[in-house]
């Protein structure tokens, strides 16, 4: 329960809608602890052993008596327990009895569960058709790789995140994003679609299965439309590894992150650091031996603090690097009260990713003791056998004030969806996406051409309107009056100044979902820092677990952008069902660090609870060995000996397949390694054998090698070759477009296919700039005459200022 806006006792968005989890890992635990925030009962069903993630610690420290590790206690707290015998003869009866009055169901496939053929999501669809049902799987449940064994480190490979970007020095192997972002991107889209099911319930009276694929949650949050990029500019966005600079220093008092994505940015940096003579060299960025020393040498006698002060003056991005020992002792993180004490597992866990209005989050809930709760039988849940034919999410109408990358692609998933999306900008302030991504200016129509931009707003319509004026200022306020929803992430003080706070948007249409995705939050001393994905994952912990051993870190540069507009997807989606419930709308605030925060959780539960900082491992991880890459002999499509294959060793079973499979190499049937604690230890041992078997071979027969053996293992691949991998083509992951200037090009969709959506999603491209003006502002009464007016005075217009 919890107190109101207007000071009446409510219910949470999702009481009464009942869960039954059988998933295990990261992915499940993370969606189903959303969905507990916001109401639900969850039933996790476990096998006599429990859920692998009770004994769960990323250090390896001992649990001790304690039945459950504090990573499991976050993930876990709030829900319910039942213990059931996968091996019993009427396991799927025993499930079924709660399958029959819940709402929903959660299944991965690697569940103990999971090889019971009654407990398959299609035949749950089938046999309990009023269910939600959304599963979990590498690749998906269709499809030439569907059961196909596959990791995070793999299903990174396959997607081109660890090579895609450049990330990595050039006399090293490439290096994956660490923290296992995947799987918590994948955890926030299964909460995600377990929600959009909800609302398609209530269309057709019926439940629909969400087949969610790892592998596309992957691409959508750690490459940056490669195939659309590729498609439209003729050229991948990388083609070779390199430092970025400046990046991460070595600060005097600590790690400082700073980083130049456009020009005006490079140029002040130079003038920050002394340097102006630099402006008329810019290209001495992209020679490190020379200017890196400099920088190290600039940042390295000033403290972080400092260094800050002057980049926050000069406007150029930048945070500290956070660690587990001093991420809960930043002073904005202080102020904003962001990590709260679970009492029962005494350590400090993140809040909520974000915060809504109209409710306030229930204090942490202990996980449940194993197999604590025996009976939840509730009422057998109807269905009907109608169907609407309509996209779930079709009648919503959404104003889209938002810019790059974050924004974007939360109010993409809608448009797919069918929400009828305005994307606003003003010819003054274009949306910041159509100055990325290489286009020169003086190609015609450049505003038009940028891949980043035209891969986060395909299905939209586009207005322009300058509300720094009167004029644009009255014309959006007659604008929100027609929505449902309104979408930004500007800094807090471009509304705050423009007077369009959530108080004020409330007055126009008293029943808005408002969402504000500002990066830093709407409080604390770095409220009005510009945030971009690098700064938000240097200030989170992302970019600490990121990078090798022995080297400063490096920011991932992706998943800081997609992870927040996810989490602003789900926030609103728990404020729709209040309104849904109530009428009421909400203020939800999503900001891009609380977001990162959350799925960084791991580190700053295990360091106060255990004393120990998980850090980053280059291309090792943390329940597998051997994990890594290893170079094939083959050269990659630019002609360099720069190919690699990723594997990945999570059990016995596995590492039996790879020594069978790997017969050449028989000291890998040497005792010590039998056992992971053995290969663990012995991990470089290892890693020398599989490099020397590797680079003998292509990469092609490795893969068919290993893989059909049942080893997890995958080609390091180049980010646009993501449209010739076979799985992604069958389960019509692209979809072709036709853009009036930017051409034709291939168009990413969802990471789940979902029973009785369209063949296809993307009904239009991205829009012109403006493209929308008349249609949308004749709606609200503007006049011909207006409309000329109103471009005449730049108020609207279809073109960039200059």
């Amino acid at each position: 329960m919890y107190k109101g806006q207007d000071s009446r006792i409510e219910e949470l968005p999702l009481e009464g809608f009942v869960v039954v989890d059988l998933s295990i890992g990261v992915a499940g635990g993370y969606g189903t602890k959303l969905l507990v925030d916001g109401g639900a009962t969850v039933l996790k069903v476990e096998a006599t052993d429990g859920d692998p993630l009770r004994r769960w610690s990323g250090s390896g420290a001992e649990i001790g008596d304690e039945e459950s590790g504090p990573f499991f206690q976050f993930l876990a707290g709030g829900k319910e327990s039942l213990v059931l015998d996968p091996e019993s003869a009427d396991v799927a009866m025993q499930v079924g009895r709660r399958l029959a009055s819940a709402d929903a169901v959660i299944w991965s496939a690697d569940s103990p569960f999971a090889s019971i053929a009654e407990l398959h999501p299609k035949r749950l669809e089938a046999d309990y058709p009023h269910l939600v049902i959304v599963s979990i799987s590498p690749f998906g449940l269709d499809g030439p790789w569907s059961g196909r064994a596959a990791t995070e480190f793999t299903l990174q490979a396959w997607s081109g995140a660890i090579v895609g970007l450049g990330r990595g020095a050039p006399d090293r192997a490439p290096v994956q994003v660490g923290g296992r972002v995947g799987q918590f991107v994948t955890g926030t889209y299964t909460a995600i679609g377990a929600l959009t099911g909800r609302v398609n319930s209530r269309l057709t009276g019926r439940g629909c299965l969400i087949d969610l694929s790892m592998l596309e949650a992957i691409v959508l949050s750690l490459t940056y439309y490669p195939v659309t990029y590729h498609d439209v500019m003729e050229r991948p966005w990388r083609t070779e590894r390199a430092l970025v600079l400046p990046g991460v220093q070595q600060a005097a008092d600590g790690l400082v992150g700073m980083a130049c994505g456009t020009l005006q940015q490079r140029q002040d940096l130079y003038v920050m650091m002394n340097h102006a003579e630099w402006i008329e060299d810019d290209a001495i960025m992209s020679r490190p031996a020379e200017v890196a020393p400099l920088i190290a040498e600039w940042v390295a006698e000033r403290t972080v603090d400092e260094i800050r002060e002057l980049a926050i003056a000069f406007r150029i991005p930048n945070a500290p690097v956070a660690d587990p020992s001093n991420v809960a002792t930043l002073d904005h993180f202080e102020a904003r009260r962001v990590f709260v004490e679970n009492p029962y597992g005494k350590f400090l866990q993140p809040r909520q990713p974000f915060q809504v209005s109209s409710f306030t989050w229930a204090a942490p809930q202990p996980s449940p003791a194993l197999g604590a709760h025996r009976d939840r039988f509730g009422p057998v849940r109807a269905h009907s056998d109608g169907a609407s034919g309509t996209l779930p999410f079709a009648g919503l109408r959404v104003l889209d004030m938002t810019a790059f990358w974050a924004g974007p692609t939360s109010t993409h998933l809608l448009a797919l969806l069918g929400a009828d999306v305005i994307h606003l900008e003003s010819v003054v302030r274009p949306d910041g996406g159509r100055l990325v991504g290489g286009v020169s200016g003086d190609v015609d129509m450049w505003w038009e051409r940028s891949p980043i931009h035209l891969g986060g707003n395909a299905g939209k319509k586009s207005v322009t309107i300058d509300f720094t004026t009167d004029e644009g200022r009255t014309l959006l306020e007659r604008l929100i009056e027609t929505c449902d929803v309104l979408v930004e992430n500007f800094t807090p003080r471009v509304l705050d100044q423009a007077g369009l706070n959530y108080e004020r948007v409330r007055e126009i249409r008293p029943d808005i979902v408002m969402v504000r995705m500002p990066g830093f939050g709407l409080d604390g001393p770095w409220r009005d820092i510009a945030a971009f994905a690098y700064s938000i994952e240097d200030a989170a912990g992302l970019t600490w677990m990121t990078g090798y051993p022995d080297r400063n870190p490096l920011e991932p540069s992706c998943i800081g952008d997609p992870n927040a507009g996810m989490h602003a997807v789900y926030g609103l989606l728990l404020a729709l069902e209040h309104r849904t419930a109530t009428g009421e709308g909400a203020l939800v605030e999503a900001s891009m660090i609380d977001a990162a925060l959350s799925i960084t959780a791991e580190q700053i539960i295990e360091y106060t609870a255990t004393g120990s900082i998980l850090t980053r491992q280059g291309n090792r991880g943390p329940d597998a060995a051997p994990q890594g890459l290893y170079r094939t002999k083959d050269v990659d499509e630019f002609g360099r000996p720069d190919s690699w294959i990723a594997l990945a060793v999570e059990n016995d079973a596995q590492w039996g397949a790879l020594v069978d499979a790997s017969k050449e190499v028989p000291e890998f049937r040497d005792a010590r390694f039998a056992a992971a604690a053995g290969r663990l230890e012995y991990h470089d041992e290892i890693d020398k054998l599989m490099q020397a078997w590797c680079e003998g071979r292509n990469a092609e027969h490795i893969v068919d090698r290993l893989w059909s053996a049942g080893v997890p293992v995958a080609k390091v691949m180049q980010p646009h070759r993501q449209i010739e991998i076979e799985q992604l083509i069958a389960r019509k992951f692209f979809e072709d477009m036709e853009h009036p200037v930017a051409g034709r090009y291939r168009q990413s969709t969802l990471p789940f296919t979902m029973t009785g959506l369209p063949e296809r999603l993307t009904q239009r491209p991205a829009p012109l700039l403006g493209e929308h003006n008349d249609d949308e502002l004749k709606a609200l009464g503007v006049t011909d005459d207006d409309l000329r007016a109103l471009e005449a005075d730049g108020v609207i217009g279809r073109a960039p200022a200059r």
